[in-house]
């Protein structure tokens, strides 16, 4: 007897009313660790949750935290409250969860936050220490998988935004024990180069436990001495790493980072039409004002009729030339004034003047003057000065003014 087909979809409906009127389904608590947690702009959120070896997939819609009062987080332990389901459009099993609570953090995510508080403490975080990420890379060098979609991703948003840009992969595990020790030999190796003028650190979204090896301090610290300027483009947009913290500039996914490295040719070629038209105006007008300059230049009465301008100024000079000259004229007769003056009032003391009305000045051998009877003796010469010479002449009598 033939069996009778049902739809995938009748299929799906049945498990699902099954699950929820399952006694233990309907009425869940589970305890775990939250892993690839995002919350969407409409407000849900889906995480998985796991332990050491399993995981399921969970939905928290909206309405839901408003009974919560904290924020989850990758790393952190939980309990939560729901019922078991499946998602009838893809068959998926999931919890929808109700209510959570903490039920402590998760070790890995203990020991990121304690390096994270460490190394933020010695400074080495800081914004004085980032470096600028070039405007256009000549060469930009990628420390990443060779293999898989991060690659890929990175080269099409490139080609897509300027096609003839210069690559070069550094190739490295990305996950595992001896990941970080490759990350750092590759970006060490890009940053020894002179031709490498950005490095991107790259891999896709994973759970902490995939992305452990981007905490390492020594990768970090590696970072943190590079020249280069360094890209941390690991895991998705609510995924932190302890490189993230070191390098320059932090881009959500790897994807974005290709974006951040390299601008639109299409937009550069557009700004620089913008701009060049804007220049060949700029010249245009600027030749178009000089060249009325010079027409009215050309047009100008000192051009047209230069003897005009040149007898003007000639006899502009001849002017200043006269007024100078009756200056000059005027002050010398004013000083000449003024020397007369004083010589007739130096002429009027000169002794010799004196002599020539019949007045002799009287000295002793010395040149001393006489001026009195006590200053001479019997017997002392004298010398008599008179208009035209010297008398020498010897005292033979004194005699003084009757009372004195």
């Amino acid at each position: 007897m033939e069996q009778t087909a049902i739809s995938v979809s009748e299929l799906n409906a049945y498990v699902s009313t099954l699950l929820s009127s399952d006694s233990v389904l309907c009425q869940l608590c589970v305890k775990g660790e939250i892993s690839g947690y995002k919350r969407y702009p409409s407000g849900h959120a889906y995480f998985q949750l796991k332990d050491e070896s399993s995981s399921v997939s969970c939905v928290m819609f909206k309405g839901n935290f408003s009974h919560i009062d904290f924020v989850p987080e990758n790393g952190m332990k939980v309990r939560i409250y729901g019922r078991a389901g499946i998602y009838a459009v893809d068959g998926k099993f999931q919890v929808y969860v109700s209510f959570m609570q903490e039920d402590g953090l998760g070790e890995l995510f203990k020991e990121f936050e304690l390096r994270k508080e460490r190394m933020a403490k010695e400074g080495l975080f800081d914004e004085s220490h980032k470096k600028p990420i070039p405007y256009l890379p000549k060469r930009i060098g990628v420390v990443t998988s060779p293999k898989g979609a991060v690659i890929q991703d990175i080269i099409n948003v490139l080609n897509r935004r300027f096609p003839n840009y210069d690559l070069l992969i550094a190739p490295s595990a990305v996950q595992g024990k001896e990941a970080s020790a490759e990350l750092i030999k590759g970006l060490k190796m890009l940053d020894s180069r002179d031709d490498i003028d950005v490095i991107i650190i790259a891999r896709g979204g994973g759970s902490m436990e995939d992305l452990w090896c981007f905490n390492d301090e020594a990768l970090g610290r590696a970072i943190y001495e590079a020249e280069t300027p360094v890209i941390s483009a690991v895991g998705h947009e609510t995924d932190y790493t302890i490189c993230d913290f070191f390098s320059d500039l932090r881009a959500p996914t790897p994807s974005a980072a290709a974006e951040l490295v390299m601008p639109n040719k299409e937009e550069i070629i557009s700004r620089l039409d913008v701009s060049g038209g804007k220049l060949a105006l700029a010249m245009r007008n600027f030749m178009k004002n000089k060249s009325h300059q010079w027409e009215s230049l050309t047009k100008h009465r000192a051009l047209l009729a230069p003897r005009f301008r040149i007898e003007k100024e000639m006899q502009r000079c001849d002017v200043l030339s006269s007024k100078l000259s009756e200056k000059m004229t005027s002050s010398f007769e004013k000083k000449k004034g003024i020397f007369t003056t004083d010589l007739a009032k130096l002429g009027a003391l000169d002794p010799m003047k004196v002599l020539l009305r019949g007045y002799s000045r009287v000295t002793d051998t010395s040149g001393k003057t006489v001026d009195s009877v006590k200053c001479v003796n019997i017997k002392d010469e004298v010398v008599i000065s008179v208009s035209d010479g010297t008398i020498r002449s010897t005292v033979s009598k004194v005699e003084p003014k009757e009372g004195e």
